[in-house]
């Protein structure tokens, strides 16, 4: 029997006029897609959450509410805020002397006394993380570098992200706060930006100062950026001691960008296994292992968090 028979002699099709049976017939078949089940994803990292851009409630979230320190991943909001600011990115900018005392993993090859263009020093903060370079942005603010920092806590209100706090443009302050669900946030306002997502994504750049003149090299620090089994849209790596290794990032997963926030986990490969584990529990609802050192840091560290979790809580809903 035909498909069109089988419709037709069906208890449906007798209430149909011809048209309406004709309609149903020629429209696409559209079958349900199961989501995948939270339960079978386990990750090594401290907090995380993932959601499709776009979409107003996440696959999947782990303590999103945390905050805690997100080191260098807080350079995609200095990149958002220099690009909205409208300062050209043409201009040359003089690599300043800090004007405080810098972090003690604070080294950088960029030449004091030397110029830059403004793109050039945006790019390498963002696909690099390199710090003197995102410290020269706030410093070169058409305003001031106290004015970027007030500007990058009110854009962190403007989008909602009301665990958010930012006392430095480069991350190297562990006062630099969020929480995973803020970033899933930050990165829907980053992807929004064409500019910032080329930088970020950006694999290998090289930078040419003047004054004195010389060139140097930069390549990004999320090793996905290079494989071919990734299609990174937006990216930032963070890390310090009180942060944990951490990556922000957009990549297509299931044939659509999704945001991937995760937040203090062991080591420099931990990320990239969570992001891993993340697409195949998306694309086919599998549940992959976490090696037993990465699983022990996730557990030692969230109960040693839960307590301040806490009391940042019963803090904040103090008269």
């Amino acid at each position: 029997m035909t498909l069109f028979n089988k419709v037709r002699s069906s208890s449906i099709a007798r209430f149909l006029p011809c048209g309406a049976l004709l309609a149903l017939l020629l429209a696409p078949v559209v079958l349900a897609e199961e989501t995948p089940d939270p339960e079978r994803l386990r990750l090594a990292s401290v907090s995380a959450a993932v959601a499709p851009i776009g979409a107003e409630t996440p696959f999947y979230t782990k303590r999103a509410d945390w905050s805690m320190p997100i080191a260098s991943v807080t350079k995609l909001m200095t990149g958002l805020v220099v690009l909205e600011s409208g300062a050209s990115l043409n201009e040359w900018l003089t690599v300043e002397e800090r004007h405080f005392p810098p972090a003690a993993n604070a080294f950088s090859r960029l030449r004091p006394g030397s110029e830059a263009q403004r793109g050039d020093l945006l790019r390498i903060a963002l696909m690099s993380s390199e710090n003197y370079a995102a410290y020269l942005l706030a410093r070169h603010h058409p305003e001031g570098y106290d004015a970027f920092i007030e500007a990058m806590n009110e854009k962190a209100r403007s989008l909602g992200m009301t665990r958010t706090r930012f006392v430095d443009s480069s991350g190297l302050s562990d006062d630099n706060v969020s929480s995973a669900g803020d970033l899933l946030k930050l990165a829907q306002a980053a992807y929004g930006n064409e500019t910032l997502r080329e930088l970020s994504a950006d694999g290998r750049h090289s930078v040419r100062f003047r004054k004195p003149g010389y060139t140097l090299h930069f390549g990004n620090t999320n090793p996905l950026v290079h494989s071919g089994r990734w299609d990174v849209d937006l990216t930032k790596t963070g890390y310090l001691t009180a942060a944990g290794r951490c990556l922000v990032m957009v990549t297509e997963m299931n044939g659509e960008p999704t945001a991937v926030v995760l937040l203090n986990s062991f080591g420099t490969r931990t990320p990239l296994g969570d992001a891993g584990r993340i697409r195949r529990w998306i694309e086919n609802g599998t549940a992959s292992t976490v090696a037993q050192a990465a699983l022990r840091y996730e557990q030692e560290t969230a109960e040693r968090l839960s307590g301040q979790q806490v009391a940042e809580s019963g803090a904040a809903q103090s008269p």
